[in-house]
């Protein structure tokens, strides 16, 4: 499958590196490709740069946004939460227009230092305003409540014995990214919420999931719902 990734740091590039590990053509999306492939930083896991990383992955190139999202039959949404719409729109809403999005974006706000606060909740969502944004893409918010390297590899946790969940408003949609949760990163127990309204509650998660960091000084952790 061609999948589109926007974004370029340590999540997009552990979600564009799996599946390209599965056989998918993935392509990465950035604002300015000359500019992103000029960084010499590593990324916050302390990784290579982009054009370093890039070398070790035959299945992942990397472009615009519009780029990306053209050429993706499926798109991630991997951008900060300030730079999740800008981005988005960017790609464009038609070349998203019906298709899965998943959104793993936070509205995560370091304006006043740590802990982040949220720039959105209680009566909104990020995950809201980009179905809102784009009413015919089909927005599936999941995998924004762990760790990159969990997204891709729950088995590094109790055998994958730990939960995850999805919300949006396509039944549909939430059914196929339910499967590529299961298939491809081998998830176990995805729990659906509802509606993309359910989002609310994903993303003021994050606020304890950073407290949690901090405490536990390690961001391989996971919550798992006991029935």
């Amino acid at each position: 499958m061609n999948i589109g990734v926007l974004g370029t740091g340590m999540v997009a590039k552990t979600i564009a590196g799996k599946l390209g590990s599965l056989g998918h053509a993935v392509k990465l999306g950035t604002r300015d490709v000359k500019a992103t492939l000029a960084r010499s930083e590593p990324d916050m896991a302390g990784g290579p740069p982009l054009r370093t990383w890039l070398e070790t992955q035959p299945r992942v190139t990397l472009g615009t946004y519009a780029e990306a999202a053209a050429h993706g039959e499926l798109v991630v949404c991997a951008l900060s939460g300030q730079g999740a719409l800008p981005g988005l729109l960017s790609a464009g809403v038609e070349a998203l227009a019906g298709k899965v999005l998943i959104d793993i974006s936070n509205p995560l706000d370091f304006s006043k230092g740590m802990p982040p606060s949220l720039s959105v909740a209680n009566t909104d969502s990020l995950g809201e305003q980009v179905q809102r944004a784009f009413p015919t893409t089909k927005v599936v918010k999941t995998l924004n409540t762990v760790n990159a390297f969990l997204m891709v590899d729950p088995q590094q946790l109790a055998g994958g014995d730990h939960s995850m969940i999805v919300c949006g408003n396509d039944a549909g949609a939430k059914v196929e990214v339910t499967r590529i949760l299961k298939e491809w990163f081998g998830w176990k127990d995805v729990i659906d919420l509802g509606d993309i309204t359910n989002a609310r509650g994903t993303e003021m998660y994050l606020p304890l999931w950073v407290r949690l960091y901090g405490a536990l000084q390690t961001p391989m952790f996971n919550i798992k719902i006991v029935r």
